[in-house]
This record gives structure tokens, sequence and C-alpha cells, in this order.
């Protein structure tokens, strides 16, 4: 299992313990420190492992998202909406802190020739080379899946290519968001049989969720409402269609104690040893503020897998009433 593989089985529930108050002087606290050590960048490996955790957490994000869906159609509200806080907390906090140590989000201008970028590579190489490995696995429905991916990250790339255009010129119109056939993802198991055709769906649904969460952050950041609207509009469609129809294809859901399960041992991972790791790295490398964070994101995750913990421990053994709450 690679290190994005370890991540779909991660993420976790809110820590109790933290409260708004403690993330916020933890947020102040950082950037002080990025502020004291200057306009210097990460050096190129804690980017590295920046990028590593910024991917993880977005996965977390839209993963527990469909967790907490399973968990409200199996009557098990509580337990969703510990979901739903894990959610918000790998994506509102981690995941944002990470971005701003790693300058992920720059002016306009560059945010939208960073979204094209992407979506000319999806639509160019990755898609299509999933596309052609399916077929040959003979997993003809990711493959055509892969297919009508890659003709929409070319819409995407066509529109924010535009959008650039009307940005640097001043001249024209931003085009309009594009619409949202959301996906529901029941529990099920895989409708692939390929172990490259799995993979390759692993390294999409991620890519995805980076899309997601980095479109959201180029949204808030945008002067002009009409950019904004197209992030948050294509945003919406990697999470709701693209991420969705991955997810249902790998069967990324299964019920709720399975779901918990994953959760558990992958907060474990993240608590004990990537985190860890990553936070030693960043000190050696003298990336100050990197290596506290990592350190708080490992404490956090550790929180997350106890509270996953007594979640499953206290789940009835047929499911189907919630002894939670």
């Amino acid at each position: 299992m690679d290190r994005f593989s370890a991540r779909a089985l991660l993420t976790g529930a809110l820590t109790l313990a933290l409260t708004a108050p403690a993330y916020g002087a933890f947020a102040a606290t950082a950037a002080a420190e990025g502020a004291s050590a200057g306009t210097q960048d990460p050096k190129p490996r804690t980017r590295e492992d920046l990028t590593t955790s910024m991917r993880g957490e977005a996965f977390a994000d839209l993963a527990y998202r469909l967790y907490a869906a399973q968990a409200r159609r199996e009557g098990l509200t509580s337990v969703a909406d510990l979901f739903e806080r894990t959610a918000k907390v790998e994506s509102g906090e981690h995941f944002k802190e990470e971005a701003a140590l790693s300058r992920l989000a720059g002016d306009e201008a560059t945010n939208l020739r960073d979204a094209r970028t992407g979506e000319t590579y999806e639509h160019q190489t990755m898609y299509p080379g999933f596309a052609r490995q399916a077929r040959a696995a003979g997993d003809t429905e990711a493959a055509d899946r892969f297919t009508e991916i890659a003709r929409d990250e070319g819409v995407h790339a066509a529109a924010f290519g535009e959008a650039l255009r009307v940005v640097e010129t001043g001249s024209g119109s931003v085009p309009a968001p594009p619409k949202v056939d959301p996906v529901e993802v029941p529990a099920g198991p895989p409708k692939v049989r390929g172990r490259q055709t799995k993979a390759d769906l692993d390294t999409a649904m991620h890519g995805e969720a980076f899309a997601y969460a980095k479109y959201r952050l180029y949204a808030e950041r945008a002067k002009d409402a009409a950019v904004a609207r197209l992030f948050r509009g294509d945003a919406e469609v990697e999470r709701r269609e693209h991420f969705a129809d991955e997810a249902k294809l790998v069967g990324l859901v299964g019920d709720t104690r399975a779901n918990l399960a994953k959760a558990i041992a992958g907060e474990r991972y993240e608590s004990q040893t990537m985190y860890p790791t990553f936070a030693k790295r960043a000190a050696a490398a003298g990336d100050t503020a990197a290596a506290r964070l990592f350190r708080h994101n490992a404490k956090d995750e550790a929180g997350h897998a106890r509270a996953f913990q007594r979640a499953l421990d206290r789940l009835p053994s047929g499911g189907a009433q919630d002894s939670s709450g």
C-alpha cells in the first residue's frame, strides 16, 4: 500500500480537546514563526511533505463526507456528525495551515494558470493513460469513466484559460461555472478488478480532492466575483462528480463499522509515523513553522483516532440504532 492509499484509510474524528481558541493560538504562533523566518520559502523536501500532507487532508475531507452520508443511511446520526466535524478540521484547519506555509495560493492570474496547467495535464495525459490501462485490464466501466472525466477536464482547462485572458487583458467575460450532476456513493464492493486500475483510481481521487481544496482556497482569495464562482463551480464538479464516481468504482465506502476501522488505522499512521517523520525532517531543514505544524497535526490525529475508536466501541453489533448520541 502506498502512502496515498494509506491516507485513504486515515483521517480522523474531531479531537475533543481541540477548541477554537486553542487552534487560534496555534495559528497565531505559527504565523509569527513564519514571519520571523522572513520571506524564505520552505526547503524542497519540506514543501514535498507539505504537499503530501495537503493531498491527504483534502482526501480525508471528501472521504469522511461520504462516510458521514453512509452513517446517516444506517441511522447512526452521532457517528455521521463525528465524520462531518472531522472533515471540517482536516480541510478547514490542517489543509489551510499547510497551504499557507507552502504558499500554495498566489494572485488571481497565478492561481488560474496553475488550475489551467493541472486540468490540461489531466485532460491530455493522466486520464487518457488511466483509461488505456483500465481497458487493457478489462475494467471497461472505469475506462469509460476516465475518458469522460478527461473530456470534462479539457472543458475546465479551456474555461480557466479564458478567465486568465480576461484577468490579464481586462476585457471579455469570465466563463460561467459548470453545472454539477451529483453522484451518490453508497456502501458497495469495488467495481474494478485490475490492481493497476485500483492504483490509478486512488491517484485520481487524491488528485480530485486536492483540486477541490485548492479551488475552494483560490475562490476565497479571488478579487473578481466571477473568477471566484468559476473556481467554486469547478471544485464542486471535482468533488460531487469526479471524486464520487471514482470512489464508487473503487468501493471506497463500506458499512460504518468498516469505515470507522479504516479511519482509526489511518489516523494512527498519521499520528505515529507520517507527521512525526515530516516534523523531524522540517526541523532538521530549519523550517521551524512547518515542524511545529506537523507536530501539532500529529497530536490532533492521535485524538481523532481515539474518538473514532470510542465511536466504534459504542457501535451496536447490528448497526441499526445509534447508541453514541
